[in-house]
């Protein structure tokens, strides 16, 4: 699953456990309703964040995670959280794309039209 938007927050590498570590980022998406998507990194995903900056347009691929969690008092609940396991800038992606894309399209329009018809039939 993919989200696409502006970075709205990046926070601090919060260190829950001696062996957990997570880093909450918060997704911006564009159209007529924004919303604002919480996902988060963890473990050596975390540093992840910090090639990034807040205004920045990624495309986040994100696993869907979800627990159960039974209180002493035997109260159940469950918890989703939205896990980035990969980051990509969508401005670089689309700018370097576009270029490539553009230059492919307009060379091969003009080898088109500088072309003569030598076809025997």
């Amino acid at each position: 699953m993919n989200v696409e938007g502006k970075i709205h927050k990046i926070g601090e590498t919060q260190q829950i456990s001696q062996k957990f570590q997570k880093r909450e980022i918060v997704i911006k998406t564009e159209g007529d309703y924004p919303q604002f998507i919480g996902c988060q990194l963890t473990q050596d995903n975390c540093s992840m964040a910090d090639q990034f900056v807040v205004g920045q347009e990624v495309n986040a691929s994100i696993n869907l995670r979800g627990r159960e969690w039974k209180s002493p008092q035997g109260e159940v609940k469950y918890f989703n959280t939205l896990e980035i396991w990969k980051m990509t800038s969508t401005q670089e992606m689309g700018s370097a794309q576009g270029g490539i894309d553009r230059n492919f399209q307009e060379d091969a329009i003009n080898d088109l039209q500088n072309q003569q018809d030598d076809l025997p039939f």
